[in-house]
């Protein structure tokens, strides 16, 4: 069983009747003009979108920016066994320190003065 096509919405667009007294040659070369305008249409769309899509990504990327620059931050601690170790009190401690304070020392032990 077919269903009714729907009533067209516009006019000038075909009816149902005018569809089934046409010859098969006839609707296959109405299908094949159906199918190059909706391709071409699909086409257009695509570029449309994929423009807009790269004018987000621009947009989005000028937003972003670059990140801000954060001052230097001198270190507040060293390790008395190496010098060259030092921690500034941001972040994760560094092993060192950690295992010096659970050995029972003092974080104030480490500061620099």
């Amino acid at each position: 069983m077919t269903t009714p096509l729907r009533q067209p919405r516009q006019a000038g667009l075909m009816k149902r009747d005018e569809l089934q007294n046409m010859s098969t040659e006839e609707l296959w070369n109405l299908h094949e003009k159906i199918v190059a305008e909706l391709s071409s249409k699909m086409v257009s769309e695509r570029d449309m979108l994929e423009d807009r899509l790269r004018q987000l990504k621009t947009a989005s990327s000028d937003i972003k920016g670059e990140k801000r620059a954060y001052p230097k931050v001198l270190p507040k601690y060293r390790n008395p066994k190496n010098r060259e170790e030092t921690w500034a009190g941001r972040g994760k401690q560094p092993r060192w320190l950690s295992a010096q304070l659970r050995s029972g020392r003092k974080l104030a032990d480490f500061l620099i003065r």
